[in-house]
């Protein structure tokens, strides 16, 4: 007596194919996350450097979008993983000749769900980062090229050369009436002895009228008065304008704000020699 084992017949080759390109757009996502991920996670050197070459203090930390982007990384992972783990498994079952209902989206609307957050999370990253460089912006009156450090010294671009910058400090400060002390050409003495050094003055100024007050509301102001204003030029060749902040020198000092007014006019004349 002979016995016939019932067989089912393998999948159409149609099937597998189409098992194939599900599999392959898979593989596609996971490593257009990995790619992205990376981009994201370097995203934040790139503000650094943008931070840095515009003239900001010092580059704040944007260690944020190093976590959005190993998330982002791991998740394709995790996708190119679970692709290799289902195209096994729906081939078994194609080989076998299983049918089987219409495969399980969970895996495709939980990646859809994370990528909306994750890129909701990063938009509003990003609008933070922008109002932080806006508030920046503004602090430094609205200058992208003047900063204000920790020591109190505020530095503008100009757009001459250090002597033509000093010879437009000279003009303005003679127009103003305001009596120019000394000017020391740090590069000349430098010179003088040997040594090498980008051109670099310093010009010492002052009005009698308005420093003498502030120096006796605060005797330690006579350190810093008269007021001086440092011209330089950069291994760049880029020229400088550095001055003391007023209102640093009153912190400093400790005299009343209705003296500030006196040594206002540092600003206005540094501002004036970059134009």
């Amino acid at each position: 007596m002979s016995s016939q084992v019932a067989t089912t017949p393998p999948a159409d080759l149609r099937d597998y194919l189409a098992a194939e390109r599900t599999f392959l757009a898979w593989i596609r996502t996971g490593l257009s996350l990995m790619g992205f991920g990376f981009v994201v996670a370097r995203f934040g050197l790139f503000l650094q450097q943008i931070r840095f070459t515009d003239g900001a203090e010092v580059p704040r930390s944007y260690g944020l979008s190093l976590w959005f982007g190993t998330a982002l990384i791991l998740v394709g992972v995790v996708v190119s993983l679970g692709a290799v783990w289902r195209h096994v498994r729906l081939t078994r079952r194609l080989d076998r000749g299983e049918l089987h209902a219409a495969p399980s989206l969970t895996a495709t609307v939980l990646t859809a769900v994370f990528l909306a957050l994750v890129g909701l999370a990063m938009a509003i990253y990003l609008l933070s980062v922008r109002n932080s460089g806006a508030s920046d912006g503004g602090r430094r009156e609205g200058n992208s090229m003047s900063q204000l450090r920790e020591n109190g010294i505020v530095e503008r671009a100009s757009q001459h050369s250090v002597e033509e910058t000093v010879q437009k400090i000279e003009a303005i400060l003679q127009a103003k009436g305001v009596q120019l002390f000394a000017v020391v050409d740090h590069s000349r003495e430098a010179e003088n002895v040997g040594l090498k050094m980008p051109a670099t003055k310093l010009l010492i100024f002052g009005n009698p009228k308005a420093g003498t007050p502030v120096m006796l509301a605060a005797p330690s102001a006579a350190i810093d008065l008269p007021l001086k204003i440092l011209v330089r030029e950069d291994s760049a060749g880029r020229v400088w304008i550095a001055y003391n902040s007023p209102e640093w020198l009153r912190e400093r000092h400790g005299f009343s704000a209705e003296l500030l007014g006196n040594l206002r006019a540092v600003e206005a004349v540094a501002q004036a020699a970059g134009q």
